[in-house]
């Protein structure tokens, strides 16, 4: 548990809240501009809605910060979310967000916005779940 502390005075020790904001403000926008240009407005209709998702995951390419970008040859480059369903039998179902064709086929410069896409969403993602636990532990206070 202390490791985790010591990462958190860490990284606000770098870091101000304001900074953070600045950087989720910037994020949305380009987030915005990448839902267009990667087609992934013609599989959901409303910018928001992508947030509904679970999450949003990629094959074709690696998406670990220390081989990021690297295709897997062989592969499909393609975007997948992950929708829950509580009341349905099946809870989790994965949908084709985006499919561009064999990895190594992509332009390399298009391959790294779907790439910049969804590491923008997990950004976003991750700021929606901290207020979200920010507002539950409300309750306590």
């Amino acid at each position: 548990m202390s490791s985790a502390l010591d990462r958190l005075k860490n990284l606000s020790n770098k870091l101000s809240i304001s900074n953070y904001e600045m950087a989720r403000k910037e994020n949305l926008s380009k987030l915005k501009e990448l839902y267009k240009e990667v087609g992934i407005d013609k599989k959901v209709e409303k910018f928001e809605d992508l947030f509904d998702f679970k999450a949003i995951n990629l094959s074709g390419a690696s998406l670990q910060s220390e081989n990021l970008g690297e295709i897997k040859e062989g592969r499909y480059l393609q975007v997948l979310a992950i929708a829950y369903d509580k009341s349905a039998s099946v809870k989790s179902k994965n949908i084709s967000l985006g499919y561009f064709g064999r990895v190594e086929n992509v332009d390399v410069e298009f391959k790294n916005k779907v790439i910049e896409f969804i590491i923008r969403y997990r950004f976003e993602k991750s700021f929606m779940t901290l207020e979200h636990y920010h507002e539950m532990l409300g309750q306590f206070a």
